[in-house]
C-alpha cells in the first residue's frame, strides 16, 4: 500500500490539530527538530489492522523515527522485552489479548509510555486508558499530524524526566520522591514506583506545595488536555497515589482535599541536597 492511499485510511480529513500543538511543535516532511534526542527514537506500533500499522509506520519514517511493527500483542511483547523502545502506540481492539490488557502490562513492567490508539469514543472508554496509566490517546479515525505531535509531546515529557539529575529529590512527608525515575523511598525498606501520571501529578504539587490546584489544573499539568470530562480521571489518581504514599489513606495527611476547589499537598517543598 502506497503511503499516501495509507494514510487516506487512517486520516480523518475533518480533523483539524491543535493549534498549540501545530505552533509549539513544527510538522512537515522537512521537519528537522532543534531536539535531535528525539529524533531517531525507536517507536513500536502495535495494531492488527494492517492497513493502519504499515502507512503509519511509513509516515513515522519520514519524519525521522525508527519504527517496528508488531500485529498482536505477543508479538509486541517480545519486543518490548527485548528492550530499545522508546514508544509504544497500541491499538486498543485487538485479536486475542487485547491492548487495555497489554498497555497495563507495560506500564507495570516498563518505562514506556504508551499512546493509545482507540475507535471508541465515549469519555469512559477513554478514561479507563489514562487511568492505567497510558500516557495519551487518539481517536480513531485520525490526523497522523496530530498523532506526530502527541508523540513528539509524550517523548519531550519523557526525556525531560529523564534528565533530571539524581540530586533533585524532594520531600513528601516521611517520603523522599525522585522524579527522574518516578519512584518513593521512607527509609530503608518502603519503595514505591509511580506510573508515568502519577509521577506527574506529584510533580505537580511539588512544584505549588500548600496550594489548592484545581482539578482542571491537574488535568493539564498530567494529561495535556483542558477536558473536563477527565476531572474524574484525577479524583482516581489521587485515590491510588493516597494509597501508596499515606498511612491512613481514608483519613489522608499529605494530600488534602479542599472542597468545592480541589486538592492540596500539605509540605513544604524543599530540595534535598545531602541525599
Amino acid at each position: 500500500m502506497s503511503l499516501s492511499a495509507g494514510l487516506d485510511t487512517i486520516c480523518d480529513k475533518d480533523c483539524v490539530v491543535d493549534s498549540e500543538l501545530e505552533d509549539t511543535y513544527v510538522i512537515s516532511s522537512t521537519f528537522v527538530s532543534a531536539d535531535l534526542m528525539i529524533q531517531n527514537s525507536h517507536i513500536l506500533i502495535a495494531d492488527d489492522a494492517l492497513d493502519i500499522r504499515e502507512p503509519l509506520g511509513q509516515y513515522l519514517k519520514k519524519n525521522g523515527f525508527r519504527v517496528s511493527l508488531a500485529a498482536d500483542t505477543q508479538a509486541a511483547r517480545e519486543m518490548l522485552a527485548r528492550g530499545g523502545i522508546d514508544a509504544l502506540i497500541l491499538d486498543i481492539m485487538m485479536p486475542g489479548e487485547d491492548g487495555l490488557s497489554l498497555c497495563r502490562w507495560v506500564v507495570a513492567t516498563t518505562s514506556v509510555p504508551v499512546i493509545l490508539l482507540t475507535a471508541m469514543v465515549t469519555d469512559v472508554d477513554k478514561i479507563v486508558g489514562l487511568e492505567i496509566g497510558a500516557d495519551d490517546y487518539i481517536v480513531k479515525p485520525f490526523n497522523p499530524r496530530e498523532l506526530l505531535a502527541r508523540l513528539r509531546v509524550v517523548l519531550r515529557r519523557m526525556q525531560h524526566a529523564s534528565s533530571v539529575e539524581p540530586a533533585e529529590v524532594r520531600h513528601v512527608g516521611p517520603w523522599v520522591h525522585n522524579a527522574a525515575t518516578g519512584t518513593m523511598t521512607n527509609g530503608e525498606e518502603d519503595y514505591v514506583t509511580l506510573t508515568a501520571n502519577e509521577n506527574r501529578l506529584l510533580c505537580a504539587f511539588l512544584d505549588d506545595a500548600n496550594t489548592v490546584l484545581s482539578r482542571s489544573i491537574l488535568v493539564e499539568h498530567v494529561l495535556g488536555r483542558g477536558e473536563r470530562a477527565f476531572e474524574r480521571t484525577i479524583d482516581n489518581m489521587i485515590v491510588r497515589l493516597r494509597k501508596k504514599i499515606e498511612d491512613d489513606p481514608s483519613a489522608p495527611r499529605l494530600i488534602l482535599t479542599d472542597r468545592g476547589r480541589g486538592y492540596r499537598l500539605a509540605v513544604v517543598a524543599a530540595q534535598d541536597t545531602d541525599l
